[in-house]
Protein backbone atom coordinates (compact mmCIF):
# COMPACT_ATOMS: atom_id res chain seq x y z
CA UNK A 1 0.00 0.00 0.00
CA UNK A 2 3.10 2.11 0.52
CA UNK A 3 4.53 1.77 -2.96
CA UNK A 4 0.82 2.17 -4.21
CA UNK A 5 0.55 5.83 -2.28
CA UNK A 6 3.63 6.78 -3.65
CA UNK A 7 3.40 6.23 -6.69
CA UNK A 8 -0.16 7.54 -7.00
CA UNK A 9 1.14 10.74 -4.90
CA UNK A 10 4.22 11.54 -7.76
CA UNK A 11 1.45 10.91 -10.71
CA UNK A 12 -0.79 13.21 -8.92
CA UNK A 13 1.82 15.68 -8.74
CA UNK A 14 2.60 15.73 -12.06
CA UNK A 15 -0.87 16.58 -13.18
CA UNK A 16 -1.33 19.20 -15.03
CA UNK A 17 -4.36 20.42 -16.92
CA UNK A 18 -5.77 17.05 -17.57
CA UNK A 19 -5.80 13.69 -15.93
CA UNK A 20 -4.74 12.51 -19.40
CA UNK A 21 -1.16 14.25 -19.06
CA UNK A 22 -0.02 11.22 -16.68
CA UNK A 23 -1.57 8.67 -18.99
CA UNK A 24 2.19 7.63 -19.94
CA UNK A 25 3.47 8.38 -17.02
CA UNK A 26 0.99 5.43 -15.60
CA UNK A 27 1.63 3.11 -18.48
CA UNK A 28 5.59 3.03 -17.84
CA UNK A 29 5.13 2.66 -13.70
CA UNK A 30 2.05 0.16 -13.66
CA UNK A 31 2.82 -2.04 -16.70
CA UNK A 32 6.62 -1.36 -17.65
CA UNK A 33 8.03 -0.43 -14.69
CA UNK A 34 6.28 -2.42 -11.38
CA UNK A 35 4.39 -4.76 -13.35
CA UNK A 36 1.17 -4.10 -11.60
CA UNK A 37 -1.10 -4.02 -14.40
CA UNK A 38 -0.53 -5.87 -18.02
CA UNK A 39 -1.12 -3.59 -21.25
CA UNK A 40 -4.64 -4.81 -21.66
CA UNK A 41 -5.15 -4.26 -17.51
CA UNK A 42 -4.12 -0.31 -18.44
CA UNK A 43 -6.63 0.24 -21.03
CA UNK A 44 -9.49 -0.92 -19.31
CA UNK A 45 -8.41 1.07 -16.75
CA UNK A 46 -8.03 4.08 -18.02
CA UNK A 47 -11.37 3.55 -20.58
CA UNK A 48 -13.03 3.28 -17.14
CA UNK A 49 -11.64 6.64 -15.94
CA UNK A 50 -12.44 8.24 -18.65
CA UNK A 51 -15.78 6.87 -19.14
CA UNK A 52 -16.70 7.29 -15.27
CA UNK A 53 -18.04 10.50 -13.63
CA UNK A 54 -15.00 13.05 -12.57
CA UNK A 55 -12.07 13.24 -14.08
CA UNK A 56 -9.74 10.94 -15.69
CA UNK A 57 -7.69 10.16 -12.28
CA UNK A 58 -10.30 8.30 -11.18
CA UNK A 59 -8.33 5.65 -13.18
CA UNK A 60 -6.13 5.54 -10.06
CA UNK A 61 -9.08 4.23 -8.17
CA UNK A 62 -9.61 1.62 -10.36
CA UNK A 63 -6.10 0.71 -10.34
CA UNK A 64 -5.85 1.12 -6.87
CA UNK A 65 -8.63 -1.44 -6.60
CA UNK A 66 -6.96 -4.10 -9.05
CA UNK A 67 -3.97 -3.91 -7.20
CA UNK A 68 -5.31 -3.89 -3.22
CA UNK A 69 -8.56 -4.09 -3.67
CA UNK A 70 -10.86 -1.96 -1.28
CA UNK A 71 -7.59 -0.17 0.83
CA UNK A 72 -5.60 -0.08 -2.68
CA UNK A 73 -8.07 2.38 -4.12
CA UNK A 74 -8.77 4.31 -1.12
CA UNK A 75 -4.35 4.92 -0.82
CA UNK A 76 -4.65 5.63 -4.60
CA UNK A 77 -7.15 7.61 -4.39
CA UNK A 78 -5.76 9.76 -1.49
CA UNK A 79 -2.30 9.51 -3.22
CA UNK A 80 -4.03 11.17 -6.55
CA UNK A 81 -5.69 13.74 -5.11
CA UNK A 82 -3.16 14.97 -2.27
CA UNK A 83 -1.05 17.07 -4.29
CA UNK A 84 -3.39 18.87 -6.02
CA UNK A 85 -5.38 19.66 -2.48
CA UNK A 86 -1.42 20.96 -1.14
CA UNK A 87 -1.09 23.05 -4.22
CA UNK A 88 -4.35 24.71 -3.48
CA UNK A 89 -3.83 25.02 0.00
CA UNK A 90 -0.73 26.25 0.06
CA UNK A 91 0.56 27.30 -3.57
CA UNK A 92 -2.29 29.03 -5.39
CA UNK A 93 -2.66 32.04 -2.69
CA UNK A 94 1.00 32.74 -3.26
CA UNK A 95 0.15 32.69 -6.89
CA UNK A 96 -2.92 34.84 -6.78
CA UNK A 97 -0.98 37.26 -4.83
CA UNK A 98 2.06 37.48 -8.17
CA UNK A 99 -0.73 36.50 -10.82
CA UNK A 100 0.33 39.97 -12.74
CA UNK A 101 4.16 38.79 -12.39
CA UNK A 102 6.14 38.14 -15.64
CA UNK A 103 7.77 35.15 -13.84
CA UNK A 104 4.75 34.03 -12.93
CA UNK A 105 2.70 34.01 -15.78
CA UNK A 106 5.58 32.85 -17.94
CA UNK A 107 5.79 29.59 -15.44
CA UNK A 108 1.64 29.01 -15.89
CA UNK A 109 1.88 29.20 -19.85
CA UNK A 110 5.31 26.94 -20.13
CA UNK A 111 3.43 23.96 -17.81
CA UNK A 112 0.63 24.91 -19.84
CA UNK A 113 2.46 24.26 -23.16
CA UNK A 114 3.55 21.17 -21.88
CA UNK A 115 0.40 19.72 -20.60
CA UNK A 116 -1.26 20.24 -24.13
CA UNK A 117 2.18 18.02 -25.58
CA UNK A 118 1.88 15.54 -22.57
CA UNK A 119 -2.00 15.31 -23.63
CA UNK A 120 -0.88 14.88 -27.39
CA UNK A 121 1.26 11.74 -26.18
CA UNK A 122 -1.29 10.03 -24.48
CA UNK A 123 -3.50 10.00 -27.19
CA UNK A 124 -0.49 8.57 -29.63
CA UNK A 125 -0.41 5.98 -26.53
CA UNK A 126 -3.59 5.14 -26.13
CA UNK A 127 -4.07 5.39 -29.80
CA UNK A 128 -1.69 2.48 -30.60
CA UNK A 129 -3.47 0.24 -27.78
CA UNK A 130 -6.92 1.12 -29.01
CA UNK A 131 -6.79 1.29 -32.30
CA UNK A 132 -6.37 -2.00 -34.49
CA UNK A 133 -7.84 -3.13 -37.37
CA UNK A 134 -10.28 -0.79 -40.04
CA UNK A 135 -13.13 -0.43 -37.83
CA UNK A 136 -11.48 0.82 -35.01
CA UNK A 137 -9.97 3.23 -37.21
CA UNK A 138 -13.22 4.09 -38.68
CA UNK A 139 -14.73 4.89 -35.36
CA UNK A 140 -11.75 6.86 -34.57
CA UNK A 141 -11.43 9.19 -37.38
CA UNK A 142 -15.20 9.50 -37.82
CA UNK A 143 -15.17 10.57 -33.77
CA UNK A 144 -12.64 13.27 -34.66
CA UNK A 145 -14.92 14.30 -37.67
CA UNK A 146 -18.25 14.29 -35.32
CA UNK A 147 -16.04 16.60 -32.86
CA UNK A 148 -14.85 18.93 -34.82
CA UNK A 149 -17.31 19.06 -37.65
CA UNK A 150 -20.10 18.92 -35.64
CA UNK A 151 -19.07 19.83 -32.37
CA UNK A 152 -20.97 16.70 -30.60
CA UNK A 153 -20.67 15.92 -27.12
CA UNK A 154 -17.69 14.45 -25.76
CA UNK A 155 -20.53 11.63 -23.62
CA UNK A 156 -23.25 11.31 -26.66
CA UNK A 157 -20.36 10.47 -28.94
CA UNK A 158 -19.18 7.89 -26.37
CA UNK A 159 -22.54 6.54 -26.10
CA UNK A 160 -22.91 6.10 -29.69
CA UNK A 161 -19.31 4.62 -30.46
CA UNK A 162 -20.51 2.13 -27.32
CA UNK A 163 -23.48 1.36 -29.36
CA UNK A 164 -21.76 0.67 -32.94
CA UNK A 165 -18.91 -1.60 -30.88
CA UNK A 166 -22.22 -3.41 -29.28
CA UNK A 167 -23.43 -3.99 -32.76
CA UNK A 168 -20.41 -4.70 -34.57
CA UNK A 169 -18.86 -7.52 -31.92
CA UNK A 170 -21.62 -10.07 -32.27
CA UNK A 171 -21.48 -9.30 -36.46
CA UNK A 172 -17.76 -9.03 -37.16
CA UNK A 173 -16.22 -11.12 -34.19
CA UNK A 174 -13.48 -8.75 -34.76
CA UNK A 175 -10.18 -9.51 -33.11
CA UNK A 176 -9.73 -6.14 -31.14
CA UNK A 177 -12.46 -6.55 -28.95
CA UNK A 178 -9.63 -6.40 -25.68
CA UNK A 179 -12.41 -7.25 -22.66
CA UNK A 180 -13.92 -11.47 -23.25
Amino acid sequence: LGQLFTFFFKAGSLTFGSGLVIVPFLEKGLVQQTGWLNGREFFVAVAFGMLSPGPVVITATFVGYLVGGFWGSLVATVGIFLPSFLLILFIAPILTRHRNNLIVQGFVKGAYAAAIGTILGACVLLGKIAIGDWLTTLIALGSLVMLFRWKISNPLLVAATAIIGLIAFPLLQPHWVLLQ
